[in-house]
């Protein structure tokens, strides 16, 4: 039985995904390429509502509404999946399994209305879920979540990445 509940998630750590050319994604997308995540991002989606956010994680990553967009001023917030429920895993819902691999320097991308913004990670963080105060930052910055350790809700990774266009 144990084989069966974590297979899933093994699978995808052992053999990601292959990430897209830019020029062959349609739409908007994040794309980290240290850990080969890339997903469609959902913009101007609500942070406190689960039966909002939820449907979204499923297909993609989302950006927290009311939070900076790409080339504002201000911190943006994503988030998304490091696991879920074994016989619903898809490359969407664990984008961020291997988020905990990112180190300084390491680039994320973030392609919206077809121009590419691209950052440079410069920490990470693991905080309480309550811990919202890096959120309210006015620093120009990407924040990027996902919850820890994988497969629990018990803490939040938390990535920080400035521009680096």
């Amino acid at each position: 039985m144990a084989f069966l509940v974590y297979y899933p998630v093994i699978s995808i750590y052992l053999f990601p995904p292959k990430i897209q050319p830019e020029q062959n994604l349609k739409g908007d997308y994040i794309t980290i390429p240290k850990i080969n995540a890339q997903a469609p991002i959902f913009f101007n989606v609500d942070p406190y509502h689960e039966n909002i956010y939820q449907p979204i994680l499923k297909r993609g990553v989302a950006q927290a509404k009311g939070t900076a967009l790409p080339g504002e001023k201000g911190s943006m917030f994503v988030f998304a999946h490091s696991s879920g429920n074994p016989f619903e895993i898809t490359r969407y819902n664990t984008i961020f399994l291997r988020l905990g691999d990112l180190g300084n320097n390491d680039i994320v991308e973030i392609k919206k209305d077809g121009k590419v913004y691209k950052y440079k990670v410069t920490d990470k963080k693991i905080v309480s879920p309550t811990d919202v105060k890096y959120l309210k930052e006015k620093k120009d910055q990407l924040i990027v979540q996902t919850c820890w350790p994988i497969g629990t809700s018990f803490k939040r990774l938390l990535v920080f990445a400035i521009p680096s266009n």
